[in-house]
């Protein structure tokens, strides 16, 4: 049981590894998967993560229900709102991050899910938000973050209902990037992470920023912020590079300063 963290060439692969139990979370697990998003954020090699579940049956099955029923938290915990922080619980991660959905994606799975930036999911995943079959929210985000990403009654259906959904809805909703055969996820996975690593760093991590804020952010004091940041970019090397590399007719060599 773990969450394993492998870096290469620039992208960082986390893997929920319990497939014992669906990849569901435990507080040990949601302890390590802090610490790696805090590593993905803070160390410059990596440019690029992607997250999914050990095995072929689960991305993950969302919180360990019977370890948190048996070792309930203490109301103090509530006002900790620093401790442990996960990527869909506020912790900032401008570093893109791409979903592998390698089968169930339930809950707790799906509010990860839900706060990460592109998802590719094999042929048989499976997707639902059914914390209301269990008496309780969908935590981490769940609620905050379905009707942005999906149509208003397609969101409350899931939310509300507790349904599960396919791969092939996920798809046509929008929910999903691609659906591909499960023994070629994480190659997929893979080439996508691939494209985004081979960018500026600091531009792809601005234009994320940017994105994501704008939904927080009127019109105008967005468009001058953009205008700031890309102001701000234009005086670091990668934008030196980048033209040069467009005029010398080769692949550019971005360093991420």
């Amino acid at each position: 049981m773990s969450i394993d963290v492998a870096v290469a060439d620039g992208i960082a692969t986390i893997t929920i590894n319990r497939p014992e139990r669906m990849n569901a979370m435990d507080a040990e697990h949601y302890k390590g998967l802090s610490q790696a998003w805090m590593r993905v954020r803070d160390d410059a090699a990596i440019r690029v993560a992607i997250i999914t579940g050990a095995g072929e049956k689960a991305f993950s099955a969302g919180a360990d229900l019977k370890s948190f029923i048996t070792s309930p938290a203490g109301l103090d915990e509530m006002w900790l709102t620093q401790r442990d922080q996960l990527l869909n619980r506020g912790l900032e991660v401008w570093k893109p991050v791409i979903a592998a959905v390698n089968g169930y994606c339930l809950a707790g799975g799906m509010t990860l899910l839900l706060g990460t930036d592109i998802r590719i999911a094999a042929e048989h995943a499976t997707f639902n938000i059914a914390e209301v079959k269990r008496g309780i929210l969908p935590g981490n985000g769940g609620t905050q973050r379905i009707l942005d990403q999906l149509p208003y009654a397609i969101g409350m259906e899931l939310l509300l209902t507790g349904d599960s959904i396919d791969a092939g809805k996920a798809l046509h909703y929008g929910l999903i990037n691609k659906v591909v055969p499960k023994e070629k996820l994480m190659e997929a996975a893979r080439e996508m992470a691939r494209k985004i690593a081979a960018n500026a760093p600091l531009a792809v991590q601005a234009a994320k920023e940017m994105a994501v804020r704008s939904r927080e952010m009127d019109r105008t004091t967005g468009l001058r912020v953009e205008a700031l940041t890309n102001r701000l970019l234009q005086f670091t090397e990668d934008a030196r590079e980048g033209p040069a590399a467009f005029v010398e007719k080769r692949p550019p060599n971005f360093k991420g300063r």
